[in-house]
């Protein structure tokens, strides 16, 4: 047999179990597959029976060969060490389909009753203001209210005071956009560092004034270009309460697409800024423009030890209710606390717009009459007509009673009788002359105000935290606890409306190239952290830290910066001008190549026998990049292994924290390849085409899957379906093709969990039947149309207004079909004009079989007014009911309403969303944000894309043009529910499944496949590097272990914050036959042991984003995590 063309790919297999399996089928040791049978699945009921399982595993484990090593606190560690006889292979049946045979060792899900309580849901008392409840009980009319038109008239004595003056806090601010209309750096450039510059003069020259900023990725960037001089003028003005750093996250975040990672991530680059530049901890909350508001910023703030927050952007509708209840200040709780240890007081906005005309009180014609900025002459006037007056010894009488009328009218709003009174707009206080006008003009109506005791009213100007410090002074609490009287609340405030049926659920889905390449960003971030941590902590401890790139730590921080500047509520939600849409994706792309080089020189590092050999050389590095894109608006393109007579090696890195069984994909240049793993043994894999279009192969480019032990290379079988069009049809001599000229007949696919069928006309999903049930269950898909309106008011970029329901999607041919066979891997795709539908079925134990794996390759770029949405009918009886997650941290259930318009229903989806009964639960995972619904019962839709040519009038000035083709890739998970087991939970709380939070993280977190460049030939020199000495338990998520920087800019400090977080799970969904080892462990976990070859020297548990600790450091290493809980501890690695 000639060996020119055999040629070996894959060496080096990089991590085994969990952080980063660079594992991956590799090194599978070969078992005696029929032992597998009496073993492997334990049924629920036996689960508590610790001795039963035990005996069942050791006599399973007897005839294997295998090793016990560790039974602990219902803890199994399997290590196999078999010598039985070789592995099956796939084999092809009669009824034309691939068997692989099970895999040989046991599976095992060991989950205590404790752990699986949670869900249940406790005793805990229900808060008063549920917003489930809320919104269905609210009638959602829109009644004129008169001057405050979305509200009602407001009266009151002017004796109401006689008891208790009103305080009110007028609080100038500056609302400053890191990109919109402009790019960030030409707002900096034309605006920002004005408003800076200016703020340092003007707030020296009287200690009465105040200011209120927010978003740290300008002032970061301002305060590397002031000298020594400005900054102690600045830490002065911090130090004395005249400045105010609100949040103090890199920017104010959008908190509906952005995923919790970058929100954490964000908010740590911010606040370690903080500290470092100004030696402040940020104390209270300010998101002012976000559209919308999701429980998991206030759980995160309150993780980051503010106690206030306040927020602006909320349905008209519930403002109003909440005005006439008094319940716009409340503690927000999060759903599943039973201890209110989540509570943060919360001040929420009553008026339309944070701008001067709605904030002083319910008239806008009157409160645009005291933004000085618009005093006659100026650029800008009041649209109500009546102008501002500059105030005089002669007027200011007559103004400060009109002010104070105001005040107190909205101060009636309120339970406590101190006022907040916001002053500011977007990009204000950019010139001196704005500073004078509205300071001077102010500071003469509070002394004229302070000087009447009879008005029994005291006025200044204050920052938000001087506020909610004589809010909680007069209500006689300590700060951040609930004062008497104050309600409770739990839920989140999406969707947002600010007007008439002008919901903002468009943005949900704008621009999803850039929602995709975001996430896609976000792993890479993750993957290059953990590694860039481990090869440093390596590298110190074998004393050659001088060798290695240290400096990667300044593309780390940059990558941080551009993640954390995308999150901004213009960036992610797609809402942002054309050109500065560019810009937001060069940086993403610059950062996402910045990433892979940290990576492949983490792992090069990592994976070496010797590490004294390894050479840094950032000219020619050892590794090769898996994929490369050609700008900032393309879909990557796989990097080829070209093979020759020597062997190429390629090195697997898995992000993920579990051990993984994935099939890997690697592109190659010739169809006659052999495969061995980092032992020598041989590989089956099997190998396709690679296509260019519906029936054009791409020459001499072959992907390659690798599979299970064994020696074969197996061609995959391809039928292409031309429903009679006349197309001709590349061939390869390597690949059984056939064609099928017409023929609609549907057809199945299989593999060892489901048989999924597909309709022969549209090659779109039918329905799925698991192998052990008799009933198939529909999962029908289908293509819709939404058009817009035709009155004035038109779909943009921030609003969804449908001209109706959507319509089917109707191809001008009718779609081109391939179906692929193949023993690990079958697919169809169905190409259509506008959409390319990929559904694949992995032929795998585990994670990756369980479930569909889907992706839309969209281009809509002749789309005049329409959006393009997927809408999945099944017969799952849903009841009006939905779930939705929040940032990828928590679900929340939402509810159809029949009484709002189609757009009001329609919520956002970061990473997953379900609907079921009693029986099923059917989860769309998703890998980037999109908008989704279920607009009746049994139904989940998710608009794909959308392409609109107006503005729809909310600030932008364009329409949404500049459609890329975009790849949206998600998973299905059809899980059937434990019989007896009732839906856990009340109406307010729901949790996935484990495997569904598994089968998230598959998606979200894909292997990389870096090939070693073809110059290096390694020899025996790579060994895998597998950072976990054992798995994490399967609740626990490590969601970063992040350097930190040393005093110095450019360096990593010798210690690393681990941030843990502990997923709450629904235990009701069958978990039998999982195919993948799970154990729970109570929430308890032992740091110490948890990363092979490195010791945890000290551990510190401190608040989310390291400002303040919660323990001194100890070499206790031993854990606990409440469910759901998100935890970060300062560690020293030696």
């Amino acid at each position: 047999m000639k060996l020119k063309k055999q040629v070996t790919v894959c060496g080096a297999a990089v991590f085994c179990v969990a952080v980063f399996s660079l594992y991956l089928m590799l090194d599978r040791v070969q078992h005696d597959p029929t032992g597998h049978q009496n073993g492997g699945n334990f049924p629920r009921s036996q689960i508590s029976v610790l001795q039963n399982r035990i005996e069942q595993l050791e006599q399973l484990l007897e005839e294997n060969h295998e090793i016990i090593s560790h039974i602990k606190d219902s803890v199994l560690e399997l290590t196999a060490n078999a010598e039985g006889p070789p592995a099956l292979l796939p084999y092809y049946t009669a009824n034309g389909s691939w068997v692989v045979p099970p895999d040989p060792r046991p599976s095992f899900l060991s989950i205590s009753p404790q752990d699986c309580q949670f869900a249940l849901g406790g005793q805990h008392q229900k808060p008063e203001l549920q917003m489930l409840t809320v919104s269905e009980e609210l009638p959602f009319d829109n009644v004129d209210g008169g001057v405050w038109k979305q509200g009602f008239d407001i009266s009151y004595s002017p004796h109401d005071w006689d008891a208790e003056a009103l305080q009110v806090f007028v609080v100038p601010h500056s609302h400053n956009d890191p990109g919109w209309i402009k790019t960030f750096d030409k707002y900096y450039t034309e605006q920002t560092q004005h408003i800076l510059n200016s703020m340092v003069s003007k707030l020296q020259e009287d200690p009465r004034r105040r200011f209120l900023w927010a978003e740290v990725s300008f002032f970061a960037k301002w305060w590397d270009n002031i000298n020594a001089q400005k900054r102690a003028a600045v830490r002065r003005l911090v130090g004395n309460g005249q400045l105010e750093i609100a949040t103090g996250g890199w920017v104010m975040p959008d908190e509906a697409n952005s995923h919790y990672f970058a929100l954490i991530d964000q908010l740590i680059e911010g606040h370690q800024w903080l500290e470092k530049n100004l030696g402040i901890t940020p104390r209270s909350g300010w998101a002012v423009d976000p559209f919308g508001h999701s429980p998991t910023m206030p759980y995160l703030l309150r993780r980051a030890n503010l106690t206030s927050m306040l927020i602006q952007r909320v349905h008209y509708a519930i403002k109003k209710h909440f005005a006439a209840t008094h319940n716009l200040e409340f503690m927000w709780r999060q759903t599943w606390d039973s201890d209110s240890s989540t509570d943060i007081f919360c001040h929420m906005m009553p008026f339309y717009s944070y701008d001067v005309p709605h904030t002083c009180g319910p008239d806008p014609k009157i409160c645009c009459q005291f933004d000085f900025k618009r005093l006659p002459g100026g650029r800008i006037n009041c649209p109500w007509k009546v102008p501002p007056r500059a105030v005089t010894e002669a007027n200011v009488a007559e103004r400060a009673a009109l002010l104070l009328d105001q005040y107190r009218k909205k101060s009636r709003l309120f339970r406590s009788n101190v006022l907040l009174v916001p002053l500011g707009d977007d990009f204000r206080y950019d010139k001196p002359q704005e500073w004078d006008a509205q300071f001077l003009n102010y500071q003469r109506l509070f002394d004229f105000l302070n000087s009447q005791p009879d008005l029994h009213v005291q006025a200044q100007f204050g920052t938000l935290s001087d506020y909610f410090d004589a809010l909680y002074k007069r209500t006689g609490v300590e700060p951040g606890a609930r004062p008497p009287g104050f309600p409770v609340l739990s839920g989140d405030f999406f969707s947002y409306a600010d007007r008439e049926d002008h919901y903002w659920t468009g943005y949900y889905t704008s621009r999803p190239f850039y929602k995709s390449l975001d996430r896609v960003l976000e792993a890479h971030l993750r993957g290059a952290e953990i590694l860039y941590s481990l090869a440093v902590a390596h590298a110190r401890r074998s004393g050659l830290a001088s060798q290695y790139p240290l400096s990667n730590f300044a593309l780390l921080t940059e990558a941080r910066r551009t993640l954390g500047l995308f999150q901004h509520h213009d960036a992610i939600t797609g809402t942002a001008k054309e050109a500065v849409v560019v810009d937001y994706g060069v940086r993403l792309l610059r950062s996402l190549v910045s990433l892979k080089q940290v990576i492949i020189h983490a792992a090069h590092y990592l994976v070496l026998a010797d590490k004294e050999t390894y050479h840094f050389d950032p000219e020619a590095p050892f590794l090769q990049m898996d994929d490369t894109r050609l700008n900032h608006d393309a879909l990557p393109e796989r990097t080829v292994i070209h093979l020759q007579s020597s062997p190429r090696y390629v090195v697997l890195f898995n992000p993920l924290d579990q051990e993984r069984l994935s099939v890997v994909s690697l592109l190659v240049s010739s169809p006659r390849v052999r495969v061995l793993s980092e032992e020598g043994q041989p590989l089956a894999v099997q190998i396709s085409a690679r296509w260019s279009s519906a029936t054009d192969m791409v020459p001499d480019v072959y992907q390659l899957q690798l599979g299970l032990d064994g020696h074969h290379t197996l061609p995959s079988s391809v039928r292409v379906y031309l429903h009679g069009r006349q197309l001709s049809v590349s061939r390869h001599e390597a690949f059984p093709l056939r064609i099928v000229d017409s023929g609609t007949s549907d057809f199945a696919l299989s593999n060892r969990y489901m048989q999924v069928w597909f309709s022969g006309l549209t090659g779109l999903l039918k329905s799925i039947r698991r192998v052990d049930e008799e009933q198939e269950q529909r999962v029908d898909m289908e293509f819709l149309v939404y058009g817009t309106r035709t009155s004035k008011d038109k779909s943009g970029a921030y609003l969804f207004l449908p001209d109706g329901e959507a319509q089917p999607y109707v191809p001008k041919d009718p779609p081109v079909l391939r179906v692929t066979e193949g023993p690990f891997f079958s697919e169809v795709v169905a190409y259509y004009e506008h959409v390319h539908q990929v559904v694949r079925l992995y032929n795998l134990p585990g994670v990756e079989g369980l479930s569909l794996d889907m992706a839309s390759l969209v281009d809509i770029r002749d789309y005049v007014n329409k959006e393009l949405a997927l809408r999945i009918h099944t017969d799952i009886d849903s009841q009006a009911t939905f779930f939705t997650d929040h940032n990828g941290f928590q679900v929340q259930p939402r509810r159809y309403l029949k009484k709002l318009p189609l757009q009001a229903n329609f919520y956002p989806m970061p990473v997953m969303a379900y609907i079921q009964d009693m029986q099923n639960r059917l989860t769309l995972h998703t890998a980037q944000a999109l908008g989704v619904s279920s607009l009746r019962d049994g139904q989940l839709e998710v608009i794909l894309d959308r392409r609109l040519m107006q503005d729809d009038n909310r600030g932008l000035g364009q329409g949404l043009k500049d459609n890329k083709r975009t790849c949206n890739r998600f998973r299905l998970l059809l899980e059937r529910r434990t019989p007896s087991r009732e839906v856990p939970g009340g109406p307010s709380t729901s949790y996935p499944s484990l495997l569904s939070h598994l089968t998230s993280m598959y998606l979200s977190a894909p292997e990389l496949a870096l090939p070693v460049a073809r110059r290096r030939l390694p020899g025996p020199g790579l060994r895998s590097f597998h950072p976990l000495a054992s798995s994490l338990p399967c609740d626990f998520h490590l969601l970063n272990l992040r350097a930190l920087q040393a005093q110095d800019d450019s360096s990593p400090s010798a210690e690393t914050a681990l941030i843990l977080h502990r997923k709450g799970f629904d235990c009701g969904l069958e978990a039998k036959n999982l195919g993948f080892n799970c154990t729970t462990s109570q929430g308890q976990v032992a740091l110490g042991s948890l990363f092979r070859g490195l010791d945890v020297g000290s551990l510190q548990p401190t608040s989310l984003t390291l400002l303040y600790p919660l323990a001194s450091p100890s070499n206790s290493t031993d854990i606990y995590l409440e469910p759901m809980e998100i935890a970060t501890f300062r560690l020293r690695l030696s």
